[in-house]
């Protein structure tokens, strides 16, 4: 069974990695197509290449479509994978020192209290845009795997 998995924001290292590293783990999913798609040439260039790397190691086929279309990636996709940062961590970095200023010290700013609604106001704009290319280039009834945080504000 071949299918297409899209993973969003690809160019997140530690997640992106590891995500595929356990979806390559089950038997079914050997003839899957992956696709990645991010803002960020460089990081997104780095992730593939180790992902690709892994794969041969592993002594897999898989061949990873790398690109910063995400319209492209999403294209016929049967599940995506959304693992993104929006302002990446320069914006995360803000979240956590604007509420500081007032008095509101965060455990971590990226799910709740001041910094988690910042955050929240960045991606929820940008998840509707990747929803809206989803249900024009996607597979019909595909899924939406949320990843990414505020993951509750998000979804």
């Amino acid at each position: 069974m071949s299918f297409k998995i899209v993973f969003v924001g690809a160019g997140s290292i530690g997640f992106t990695r590891a995500l595929l590293r356990d979806i390559l783990a089950v038997p079914a999913f050997k003839n899957v197509e992956i696709a990645f798609t991010d803002i960020d040439a460089d990081n997104l260039k780095m992730v593939t290449a180790l992902c690709q790397r892994d794969i041969r190691e592993n002594g897999l086929s898989v061949e990873i479509q790398s690109t910063l279309n995400r319209r492209d990636a999403l294209k016929d996709a049967r599940y995506i994978i959304s693992v993104f940062r929006i302002g990446g961590l320069a914006a995360f970095e803000q979240d956590i020192n604007i509420p500081l200023r007032y008095g509101v010290d965060q455990c971590v700013g990226d799910t709740l209290s001041a910094g988690g609604i910042m955050y929240g106001q960045r991606g929820i704009h940008e998840m509707l845009e990747i929803c809206r290319d989803i249900r024009e280039v996607a597979e019909p009834d595909c899924l939406l795997l949320n990843y990414a945080n505020p993951m509750a504000m998000l979804t």
